[in-house]
C-alpha cells in the first residue's frame, strides 16, 4: 500500500489506485465523463493546488532563488489546518490502500508535486 506521484494524463501503472488530481482547473478540453479514462483523474482535488498567484510564480521561476521562493510559499500555504488534516489523511491512507496525487507538469521537480512528496513524506506516508 502506497502513495505514487504521478503526471496527470500519463498512463496509469499497475496497482496504482484511485488517481486523485491536485490541480488548480481540469484539463482542457477534455469532457468530464472522460477525466479517468483518459488517465487524467478519477477525484478532483484542487485543495492541494498552489493559488493562482503562486501557480503563475512557480511557472515563471527562472533562477533557484525563484524557484525557492515558490517552495516556501506553497509550504506556507499547505501549512494551514485544514491543509494540514488533508495531508495527515493522505499520509495515514497511504498505509492502508494504494492510489495517486499528481499534476500536468512535465518535470516534477519543477511541480508543486516534489513538494507534496517531501510534505507526505515528512507526515510518515509510504510512497511508491
Amino acid at each position: 500500500m502506497s502513495v505514487r506521484i504521478v503526471r496527470l494524463g500519463t498512463p496509469r501503472t499497475q496497482d496504482e489506485g484511485l488517481r486523485i488530481g491536485t490541480v488548480r482547473h481540469p484539463p482542457r478540453g477534455v469532457p468530464k465523463s472522460e477525466h479517468a479514462s483518459k488517465d487524467w483523474y478519477d477525484v478532483w482535488f484542487p485543495e492541494l493546488a498552489p493559488s493562482a498567484e503562486l501557480v503563475k510564480l512557480g511557472q515563471g521561476a527562472e533562477s533557484p532563488s525563484q524557484w525557492a521562493s515558490f517552495v516556501r510559499r506553497y509550504r506556507a500555504e499547505m501549512g494551514a489546518p485544514d491543509k494540514g488534516r488533508i495531508l495527515d489523511l493522505l499520509a495515514a491512507m497511504s498505509r492502508q490502500s494504494s492510489f495517486s496525487v499528481g499534476c500536468y507538469c512535465a518535470e516534477e521537480s519543477r511541480c508543486h508535486r516534489s513538494i507534496l512528496r517531501a510534505l507526505l513524506e515528512e507526515r510518515g506516508a509510504t510512497i511508491a
